[in-house]
C-alpha cells in the first residue's frame, strides 16, 4: 500500500472510530473530562506517527528489498506454490496473520520483547488511539523480524499491502471505545478481532493480559487455547505498576522499557 494511500486509510478510519466512540463510549468519559482525552489522543497519536515516519523511512527500501530478492530467487513457501494469484494472496494473508499471532505471543513471553510490549497495556483508558500506541523500540524490532519473516514465506509487497489494508482497520477497531450491541460484536467474531475480545487482552490480570493475542483472526487464540471471553464492562485496564501519572506522559512512556520487571502474578488453579 502507497505511503500517501496508508496514510489516508488510517487517518479516515481513526477520526470514525474517534467520533462513534464519543457518541457511543463502551467505558464512561475519561475521569478529568474532555481536555484529558484530548491529552491522551495527542500523546499516542504523536507516537504512532513517530513510528511511521521510522518505518518509511529507515525500513520501507530494505522490506521491499527483501521482498523482491526473494521473488527474484523464487525464495520463500509461497514460491513453491503453483496456484493462481488469488488462492496465493489468500494462503500469504492467512500465514502472515498467524506469524502476527506468534509475534505477539512473543511480546508476552520473552521479557526483553515484554519490557517494550507492556507501554502498549500500560494505558488505563483504552481508546481507538491506543491502536497507534507502541513503543519505537517494538516498531523496530518487528520490522527487523519482518526482514527475515517476509522472504521465508515469499510474500510480495503486494501481498503485504493487502494484508496491511486489513489489519490496519481491524485493529484501530478492536481498540476502540465503541459500545456494540452485543449481537454485532459477538456474530463479527466469526469473522475478526472485535473489542469484546481485546477488552479482555488489555485486562490488567496477568492471565486475561496472556490471551487473545489475535490481530485480524480470532481463530489462533481458539485453535491453540488461548481465547478467552468475559464481561468487559467488569475489567479493570492498565497494569499496576504504571498507573501513576507521570507513566502516561510522553516521557514516561518513552521510559517504560527501563522500569524493572515486575513480578506478576501466577494464573490460579
Amino acid at each position: 500500500m502507497g505511503l500517501s494511500i496508508k496514510t489516508a486509510v488510517m487517518v479516515s478510519v481513526l477520526a470514525a472510530l474517534w467520533l462513534l466512540e464519543t457518541w457511543l463510549p463502551f467505558y464512561a468519559e475519561f475521569r478529568a473530562g474532555r481536555s484529558q482525552r484530548l491529552r491522551h489522543a495527542a500523546r499516542n497519536l504523536t507516537l504512532g506517527l513517530v513510528n511511521a515516519v521510522l518505518l518509511a523511512l529507515a525500513f520501507g527500501a530494505l522490506l521491499a528489498g527483501a521482498a523482491t530478492l526473494a521473488e527474484r530467487h523464487l525464495f520463500g513457501l509461497l514460491h513453491q506454490v503453483a496456484w493462481p494469484s488469488w488462492p496465493e494472496m489468500l494462503l500469504g494473508f492467512v500465514l502472515f496473520d498467524l506469524w502476527m499471532y506468534v509475534w505477539h505471543l512473543a511480546n508476552h513471553k520473552i521479557p526483553l520483547l515484554w519490557r517494550f510490549h507492556r507501554m502498549h497495556h500500560s494505558d488505563p483508558e483504552m481508546d481507538v488511539t491506543t491502536g497507534v500506541r507502541f513503543h519505537t523500540g517494538e516498531v523496530v524490532l518487528s520490522a527487523i523480524a519482518r526482514l527475515a519473516v517476509l522472504p521465508l514465506l515469499g510474500m510480495s509487497i503486494g501481498q503485504v499491502a493487502v494484508y496491511e489494508a486489513v489489519f490496519l482497520p481491524v485493529v484501530l477497531f478492536h481498540h476502540s471505545n465503541v459500545r456494540l450491541p452485543s449481537w454485532l460484536d459477538y456474530g463479527l467474531l466469526a469473522l475478526i478481532v472485535t473489542p469484546a475480545m481485546h477488552r479482555v487482552h488489555h485486562s490488567r490480570w496477568q492471565p486475561e493480559t496472556d490471551s487473545n493475542y489475535g490481530s485480524v483472526f480470532p481463530y489462533w487464540d481458539v485453535l491453540l487455547g488461548s481465547f478467552r471471553l468475559r464481561d468487559a464492562g467488569e475489567i479493570r485496564l492498565g497494569l499496576d505498576e504504571f498507573d501513576t501519572p507521570e507513566w502516561q506522559t510522553l516521557a514516561g512512556m518513552v521510559q517504560t522499557p527501563l522500569r524493572a520487571l515486575a513480578k506478576r502474578p501466577q494464573p490460579e488453579t
